[in-house]
């Protein structure tokens, strides 16, 4: 089933100039692009795109994390996106991940893993018009 998901590109990976080289990973898993931009959110905007984790521990953090420099947000389309991506992705903690995966090539721990994929349907389906309007997609 030809899915859409939505992945972020981090800010530790945007400071790495990993970009081009984590695009090329999910280009190469079989996934394409249906829109993609450059943005800085603000703690506040973080916050809100993370409100799922708003009464875990480490919110406050991830929300100063992702809003301390430049992310690459992406719509990512293809047989299976979800699971496609989430396993191209690697486990959360770059130490179980596997060879080869994102996390295991560009992440630095478990909380400054280099990407966010959506990890369901129902994710996907609120994070992708959290960033992109419908016209923006192609």
């Amino acid at each position: 089933m030809v899915q859409r998901t939505l992945s972020i590109i981090k800010p530790d990976a945007v400071r790495k100039n990993a970009v081009g080289a984590i695009i090329k990973c999910f280009e190469d898993a079989g996934l394409r692009i249906a829109a993609m931009k450059m943005l800085h959110l603000s703690n506040e905007e973080a916050g809100r795109f993370y409100i799922v984790h708003r009464e875990r521990p480490f919110y406050k953090d991830l929300a100063a994390f992702m809003s301390e420099g430049p992310i690459v947000v992406l719509v990512l389309e293809g047989e299976d996106a979800i699971a496609r991506l989430r396993k191209t992705m690697g486990a959360t903690n770059p130490k179980d991940a596997a060879p080869g995966t994102i996390r295991a090539m560009f992440a630095e721990n478990i909380e400054r893993n280099a990407v966010h994929g959506s990890d369901s349907e129902a994710s996907a389906g609120y994070e992708i018009p959290f960033f992109f309007p419908a016209i923006e997609m192609h």
